[in-house]
């Protein structure tokens, strides 16, 4: 039965929001709300977080009536799970097995330690079923739900804060077209896509305190202090330095976002984003919603006004919206607890749903035991009828239990037919159990040549293009590590970390990339060995993916490799060519895209490292002793002079093109009086006049899961990949 009215309980990192509807006529009104700040924020409280919200939501309850009032609380978007998956055309009583079986694929952990739930989103005008599950570990959930269950408050809803918007934005009718908001809160801001039928989401590590921690930086200020400066920006008179001090973070939003965009795009080629709705208490900032609006070449519409109807006391009215930017999710959390959202799904644990649910039944106990009394007063002599039918039936019962006898016989014996052969059949399946991932690696090596840039083999065409313009990347080593559950690496938040990682039991190899990006097709021309030199062990080979060999296990979610990418790019701006180029083409792989003959996906990719070559000295010392040892191998007698890689060894003038026109000058001097620096260890292999020291080394690691095709089986989207044995590289 729907509630008349509903609490919505937002506790963010700053503050506490809090916001009740009433029920008015077809609509709902703004009854009651409460902003209670947090100090300090959670994020710096340490192990004060909790005592902090225990004593900011006594505080709400002393200040306002909770009787009667059903409670709906939020969760963080960045704490949580949330993946949306097209489903098959099948019958719809099919679709809870599908969903779960999907939910076992999708979340990177067992679904015994997690609340989960989903949400079907379909069109009227479209045939499509999108499903988005969502979950989140039950310790994490528990722990929230505590702290209202101690001020017995009447938990009904667990919404993720991303979700609760949206069901906001649907209801108010904002969503007119694709649009996306941005929810800018203190420590994370919430991506989301959507329109009335879809959503798409994201959270970003950017929100208020990474703005008050670049003034801290800057003007060496408390935190306090600064976000006290944060907030009067726009009326100081260091308004400009202010400002200046921020850029930075207002550059690396917009990039994240246009981030976000891209990869929209990437997937739902046929839909346009209309238009931005900014909401959350940052965007109180002065020049923050121009400055995306500018940059991201969108409309950004700031949210200053809820739908549903305002306070009836006009001072409690204006109050409310001051505060409107930041109450979107409380408002959201309190329309599901109404039952007047669009996305109906809770991580409420179904623990307390059971509970809840024999609650509502007690009252009709009662009526049930009164009936039960009652039936009791049916004349005893109907039971000796009873017996006299049973006593009556005893011949036919004896015929019945002789052929069950006899069936039961001979089930036993097709059993024991049936089970014969089965350690054979076992074998035969392992022998050919052998072929499965024979192609892994080849085929994923040939997809991660095909992410770098191809430039024109002709060097005369490359030397054309301004070496610091040149999209050039040059892979110099792939590392890779097995995990049998590569999920826990994907969720966690410093991805980077694994970056070459290495462990006990990992299978971990590393080997070279072609050395020219851009080459013709086929030429996989590598870098000199340093082994065959003595200065470096040489690299071990690829890991190969073979099946195991002993009986299969129970299937196993998340199985798949840690890759890491070194080398080298001569572009001026490596991050942002990167980020264009490589990780936009490993993002391409990924499971949204994934073709039927494909048996992993792309998970996550990211840049850890751009470093000029320059600074590593070790680089450049090694490359002096490879050349040193090349020359030595090729019989080359040493010069008098200057040691190669110090300045020019004129014994070597005629051998140096790029030196052509000093002869005559004295060893190691040029027609100035300075040393000549012999350059030619750091010589570009394809274009030799040019230096190398000058590019940017660069680290890229990836996580790819495999993920082979399932048996199949009737439900089963042929395109979705399944669960099967774990391969062993």
């Amino acid at each position: 039965m729907a509630a008349n009215s509903a609490w919505g309980i937002d506790v963010g990192n700053r503050a506490l929001k809090a916001i009740k509807l009433v029920r008015d006529g077809d609509g709902v009104r703004i009854d009651d709300f409460e902003v209670i700040e947090h100090e300090p924020v959670l994020s710096n409280a340490g192990d004060n977080r909790e005592a902090l919200v225990q004593a900011a939501l006594s505080n709400l309850v002393a200040r306002h009536g909770f009787k009667g009032s059903q409670v709906g609380i939020g969760v963080s978007g960045q704490s949580s799970f949330a993946r949306f998956i097209k489903l098959p055309p099948v019958e719809p009583k099919k679709i809870p097995e599908i969903v779960r079986f999907e939910a076992i694929q999708q979340i990177p952990f067992p679904l015994d330690d997690v609340e989960w739930s989903y949400q079907l989103f379909q069109s009227d005008a479209s045939p499509d079923v999108e499903v988005g599950i969502f979950a989140m570990r039950k310790e994490l959930v528990n722990q929230h739900i505590s702290y209202f269950v101690d001020q017995e408050l009447n938990v009904q809803v667990v919404q993720m804060n991303p979700l609760a918007v949206y069901n906001a934005m649907v209801y108010d009718g904002k969503l007119k077209g694709t649009t996306m908001i941005i929810d800018l809160g203190a420590e994370n801001t919430d991506l989301i896509i959507a329109d009335e039928d879809t959503i798409w989401m994201r959270s970003i590590p950017i929100g208020g305190n990474n703005f008050t921690e670049a003034l801290v930086k800057s003007f060496k200020l408390n935190f306090q202090k600064a976000e006290e400066l944060k907030r009067n920006a726009a009326s100081s008179k260091y308004a400009r330095q202010i400002f200046q001090a921020m850029r930075p973070i207002f550059a690396d939003l917009v990039a994240e976002v246009q981030r976000s965009i891209g990869f929209y795009a990437s997937v739902h080629r046929d839909s346009r984003i209309k238009k931005i709705i900014a909401i959350g208490g940052t965007f109180k900032l002065p020049g923050l919603q121009k400055y995306l609006q500018q940059n991201l070449q969108l409309d950004v519409e700031r949210l200053d006004r809820l739908g549903a109807a305002p306070p009836a006391d006009s001072k409690l009215a204006a109050t409310f919206n001051e505060n409107a930017l930041a109450m979107v999710s409380a408002y959201g959390l309190a329309l599901q607890t109404l039952g007047d959202s669009k996305i109906s799904s809770s991580l409420l644990p179904a623990r307390i749903r059971r509970e809840k649910l024999w609650q509502e039944k007690t009252k009709w106990f009662a009526a049930a035991a009164a009936l039960f009394v009652l039936g009791t007063a049916v004349p005893y002599g109907s039971w000796f009828i009873h017996k006299m039918q049973y006593d009556g039936a005893s011949g036919d019962r004896s015929k019945i239990a002789s052929v069950q006898s006899t069936a039961s016989g001979l089930d036993t014996q097709w059993s024991a037919i049936e089970s014969s052969g089965s350690g054979d059949r076992e074998r035969i399946k392992n022998v050919r159990s052998l072929t499965d991932y024979r192609d892994l690696w080849p085929k994923l090596l040939a997809d991660i040549n095909s992410t770098i840039p191809k430039l024109p083999p002709d060097p005369a065409k490359l030397k054309a293009i301004p070496r610091p313009q040149r999209e050039q990347v040059h892979v110099e080593t792939v590392v890779t590590k097995y995990e049998p559950n590569v999920g826990l690496a994907i969720a966690d938040p410093d991805f980077k970390k694994f970056a070459g990682a290495t462990g006990t039991g990992a299978a971990v190899g590393s080997f070279a990339m072609p050395a020219a990006a851009g080459a013709a097709e086929g030429d996989m021309a590598t870098m000199e060995d340093p082994a065959m030199y003595g200065l470096a062990p040489a690299a071990p080979p690829p890991p190969a993916a073979v099946a195991s060999a002993t009986p299969a296990a129970a299937p196993t979610s998340g199985a798949g490799f840690l890759i890491t990418l070194t080398g080298t790019t001569p572009h001026a701006e490596p991050a942002a060519f990167l980020q264009d180029t490589v990780i936009k083409n490993l993002e391409a792989f990924s499971l949204e895209k994934l073709p039927k003959d494909k048996r992993y996906y792309v998970a996550k990719a990211e840049i850890v490292t751009t470093t000029p070559v320059r600074s590593n000295q070790t680089r450049i010392q090694q490359m002096v002793q490879v050349f040193q040892a090349a020359e030595q191998s090729r019989g080359a007698t040493a010069q008098p002079g200057i040691p190669v890689g110090g300045v020019f060894d004129p014994g070597t003038m005629e051998q140096d093109p790029a030196l052509a026109g000093n002869v005559g000058v004295q060893p190691g001097v040029g027609p100035n009086g300075q040393p000549l620096e012999d350059t030619r260890p750091f010589r570009d292999r394809l274009i030799p006049e040019e230096d190398v020291r000058d590019d940017s080394e660069f680290t890229i690691v990836f996580a790819v899961v495999i993920d082979p095709t399932p048996p199949a089986t009737p439900a089963a989207d042929p395109n979705a990949p399944a669960p099967t044995a774990a391969a062993t590289p």
